[in-house]
């Protein structure tokens, strides 16, 4: 299956995206009730942020965050989308960046009707071409670069996100999570700005999407009244202009608010690290 992780962003307050601070790998948490015990390697994001996340899973969380109106971007680790063919040998392989939605869907609609539709395929991109136009790559997105052409496809949850910044990435899979922080780590920390880095571990199926989708929006909510909060106390330009001293308070709440969440949905084992963009 496509291996997709989304940003996810949320109203004014929260964006997100990911990036480590230091030139060391970021450490790993695992959140247990309201405590956090280190393992190697995690990443966790910002309060009424943006942000990014996982294909069912993933566009499933863009779909519903977009609909509760927090800004959101989604993206795939991958080096081409393969979505699932006539056979195991045989998968049907696109381009991020360059191919919609809508042509997935009408080529594959052309080549197999009833077997596409019958595995889900045309159900889950007939969602998703309502979503966006087409899948993005994440090693190919710029940070901080203004995101022109998406503000004029329209892409759902793309208010609030046109500057090219997040303030928290959420991933589906462990190994969308890895793939990120290594991401970040290579880039360097350019704009010296923080996020957190957050993995929500779902089954890419439609039916454990659709829990996890409710699951993410819930983090979304509790992250963002946090982000508020602190927002208020530091001035909205301060916290506007993304520096880490005014969203020190924020960053030091961010691992009690996802410990009371996993205590909500124990069934979703979550990780967390800060990093930096």
């Amino acid at each position: 299956m496509y291996r997709h992780c989304s940003p996810i962003l949320l109203r004014d307050e929260v964006k997100c995206v990911i990036t480590l601070y230091t030139q060391r790998r970021p450490s790993r948490i695992s959140i247990h009730s309201r405590r956090c015990s280190t393992k190697p390697n995690t990443h966790l994001q910002d309060s009424h942020s943006k942000y990014i996340v996982p294909f069912y899973r993933s566009m499933e969380a863009h779909l519903r965050l977009a609909a509760a109106h927090y800004p959101v971007i989604s993206f795939g680790t991958g080096s081409l989308v393969r979505l699932p063919g006539p056979s195991i040998t045989q998968p049907n392989v696109y381009a991020f960046n360059s191919t919609s939605y809508d042509s997935m869907y009408r080529e594959l609609e052309g080549k197999d009707a009833r077997l596409y539709r019958a595995n889900g395929l045309l159900n889950m991109l007939e969602r998703n071409r309502g979503v966006k136009w087409g899948p993005e790559r994440w090693q190919d997105w710029r940070v901080g670069v203004p995101r022109l052409a998406q503000h004029e496809r329209r892409d759902r949850g793309g208010a609030g996100v046109e500057g090219g910044v997040v303030d928290v990435v959420i991933t589906c899979e462990e190994r969308c999570w890895d793939a990120v922080v290594d991401d970040l780590l290579s880039r360097g920390s350019p704009l010296n700005r923080p996020v957190h880095v957050i993995n929500v571990d779902i089954k890419d199926n439609h039916e454990e999407a659709l829990v996890g989708g409710n699951a993410i929006l819930d983090l979304a909510g509790a992250l963002s009244d946090v982000a508020l909060e602190e927002r208020r106390k530091v001035g909205d330009g301060d916290w506007d202009g993304g520096a880490a001293d005014a969203r020190n308070g924020f960053d030091e709440r961010v691992p009690d608010v996802i410990a009371e969440w996993q205590a909500r949905w124990p069934t979703l084992p979550a990780l967390w690290t800060l990093a930096w963009f």
